[in-house]
């Protein structure tokens, strides 16, 4: 069950954090991937050795998603060094805390493109490299909207990932005939770089913990177990969904 040998898969910003995660879980059920990072080349490298170790191809691959040579290039490379590709995780993507009416243009720029705009470059230029039967998990967000909770001070984030569900449904739809599922993954509150800052805060942390059924933050390897089900043939029916991995918090 939810075997994934002789896969390729890419995983935008795998090296570190959910990325991470992600990357090694997929590895762990046989399939070999590509880590694509946009500054971490020692951590990148790292993350590569670990998949190697389980017995894997991996690859470690240096490009901004929200740059569209770049993106092209990226994904030459895949095509030069194994020809086609079979599972894309678009997981890069960046969160910073800004008060709403203190967010810059510049600000709203950068989280969209990174956030955004970077799915929707690889995803088109990973259909290039798919056959019926690809997957694309593009990464969301409980901040995404639609489910009846807001969050402060991340307005632009929140539109990000929201657009990222809207983007999921359309290419469910768009790309089903061509034999390629497209899901989303709504993190919660995951254990990683991106939300130390937060988690450091002890009032902000308790109150958070007392809205989770679990009783515990996310790790990285939660979110892995997701993609490795979505990316898997036992999912073949499911698509133009978003799976929230988030704890019970939508259910407090």
């Amino acid at each position: 069950m939810f075997d994934l040998s002789n896969k390729k898969a890419l995983v935008t910003g795998g090296s570190r954090g959910i990325g991470r995660g992600i990357v090694l879980a997929l590895a762990k059920q046989g399939a070999d991937v590509v880590i694509n990072y946009h500054s971490r080349t020692e951590e990148a490298e790292q993350v590569v050795f670990e998949v190697k170790k389980m017995g894997h191809e991996a690859l470690a691959i240096q490009a901004d998603v929200a740059d569209t040579s770049a993106v092209t290039k990226m994904f030459n490379e895949i095509k030069n060094q194994w020809g086609s590709l079979n599972i894309l995780v678009n997981n890069a993507g960046i969160l910073k805390f800004t008060p709403f009416e203190q967010i810059t243009e510049a600000d709203w720029d950068q989280i969209l493109s990174v956030n955004l705009k970077g799915q929707f470059l690889c995803a088109k230029e990973a259909i290039k490299l798919m056959s019926p039967g690809g997957r694309i998990i593009n990464l969301a967000s409980i901040a995404s909207g639609g489910v009846g909770i807001g969050f402060n001070n991340i307005a632009h984030y929140t539109a990000s990932k929201g657009g990222v569900v809207a983007l999921t449904e359309t290419m469910a739809i768009e790309l089903g005939p061509k034999g390629i599922n497209v899901n989303a993954i709504a993190p919660g509150v995951i254990e990683s770089d991106m939300t130390k800052e937060m988690l450091q805060d002890e009032k902000t942390k308790e109150g958070m913990m007392a809205r989770l059924a679990k009783k515990r933050f996310g790790q990285p390897k939660d979110i892995g177990a997701a993609a490795v089900f979505l990316a898997s043939d036992e999912a073949d029916y499911i698509t133009g969904t978003v799976l929230y991995v988030d704890g019970g918090w939508l259910a407090g």
